[in-house]
């Protein structure tokens, strides 16, 4: 009895351990993860690509492609980029693809700092010259600082990855720009391929230096799609959506301060002016354009309060166009204000105000229409005799009035003055 239990626990032994190899060795092989990059470099970015790489290798892919086609972007969100590629456990695999792709700018870096750099047909790498920064022209020496800079890191990465350092030089000191089959004459990149398979097909058993050999020849692929948050993120680091969120809140606080009770208004200036704010840590802003622009608005209400005759409402506009062109420093791709979305929103809003503050002017000025004022100036029918008191027929009323003389029934009247209840008229002629 115990021998036959003994070649039972063996049969099931064996059988557990005939079924289990092949689950440890697709485990091992852990497939094959891509991630798409279209658009500007920037933090929402930055985040989705570093969980990315964090998620292939936690799950022991073999290895993260991220198929790329930016014009450059934020230099803070590149170097975060670069370095977890430079640190990632798994090889990383940049593709500039599809054709009509492009790696400009932040985006030479990272091509750059990837194991295995690879373009499509028709795509281009290049143009990485540092942009200036804020809305005038940096000094020679301060241009000088952040090109070389930019130099030797750009340097470094392309000798860490056995790439042409001499041509990353002149991406950033000269701006230069190549084809795909230029890019691997010089030897910036690997390899060219047509689309993803070919490309996978092409990078099956190489060799990479302290990460093994690639396996990628018929595996499993994991498309890496962005989270809410991700797309969240990366849509509030859009500048324009950024201003035009500050504008929202600032035109909503303003409408609940000046009808308190309304809510709604408060509600939503309140949420947009917090979202603003969090794009605004994400984003190059110029503290000076957002004064500049809360100036404009209080401007605005004093043009409400004080008569002068346009002066103020006009400070606010020039304050309100400064202070939106300047709110963003820096010139990369992405990280510019559209006009576009710049003018139509400072004349919507300075012609809010402006209408509104005509509105409160005409108001003010205008003769009373309503209570004891508005009956000033108004001409009625007496209707009965004035001696000095009487009876007068004013404003659709019949009002006690008084006369500084005799008037006799039926002669117009016009009140000049009101004492509680009594009129004071005089006599029409």
């Amino acid at each position: 009895m115990n021998r036959v239990r003994h070649i039972l626990i063996g049969i099931l032994l064996a059988t557990i351990v005939l079924w289990a190899c092949p689950l440890a060795a697709q485990g091992a092989e852990g497939g094959v993860y891509v991630a798409k990059v279209s658009g500007t470099i920037n933090p929402g970015l930055a985040e989705y690509l570093i969980r990315s790489m964090e998620k292939a290798s936690r799950e022991e892919a073999a290895c993260l492609v991220i198929q790329l086609d930016t014009p450059g972007g934020l230099g803070l969100s590149m170097r975060s980029i670069v370095m977890a590629m430079l640190s990632s456990r798994i090889p990383v695999v940049v593709y500039v693809s599809p054709s009509g792709a492009r790696a400009a700018s932040a985006g030479v870096m990272i091509t750059l700092a990837a194991d295995i750099a690879a373009m499509a047909p028709g795509t281009n790498i290049g143009a990485a010259h540092p942009v200036n920064l804020g809305q005038k022209k940096m000094d020679e020496t301060m241009a000088e600082k952040v090109v070389n800079d930019m130099v030797a890191y750009t340097k470094s990465i392309a000798e860490k990855r056995g790439r042409n350092s001499e041509w990353a030089e002149k991406a950033i000191r000269e701006s230069v720009s190549v084809t795909e089959k230029e890019a691997l004459e010089l030897k910036v990149i690997d390899l060219i391929a047509k689309d993803l398979d070919e490309l996978l097909e092409k990078i099956d058993g190489r060799e990479l230096k302290d990460k093994g050999t690639l396996h990628t020849k018929g595996v499993r692929r994991v498309i890496l799609t962005e989270s809410l948050r991700d797309k969240i993120l990366k849509t509030l680091s859009d500048p324009n959506i950024a201003y035009i969120l500050m504008m929202i809140g600032l035109a909503g606080v303003y409408f609940e301060l000046s009808h308190p009770g309304a809510i709604f208004p408060g509600v939503i200036g309140a949420m947009s002016l917090i979202l603003a704010f969090f794009a605004f840590q994400t984003l190059p802003v110029n503290y000076a354009g957002i004064l500049l622009i809360a100036l404009a608005i209080i401007l605005f209400v004093l043009e409400m309060k004080v008569a002068s005759y346009g002066l103020l409402s006009l400070g606010g506009v020039v304050s309100l166009f400064l202070g939106s062109l300047m709110l963003f420093e820096g010139t990369a791709p992405g990280m510019r204000l559209s006009w576009g979305v710049l003018i139509p929103t400072v004349v919507m809003v300075s012609g809010f105000f402006v209408a509104v503050a005509g509105l409160v002017f005409r108001s003010q000025v205008s003769k009373p229409r309503t209570g004891d004022k508005g009956l000033v100036g108004e001409v009625g029918v007496a209707k009965s005799r004035l001696e000095p008191e009487g009876k007068v027929f004013v404003h659709g009323e019949l009002w006690n009035a008084v006369a500084p003389g005799s008037i006799e029934p039926g002669a117009k009247v016009r009140v000049v003055g009101v004492d509680r209840l009594m009129l004071k008229v005089e006599q029409v002629e």
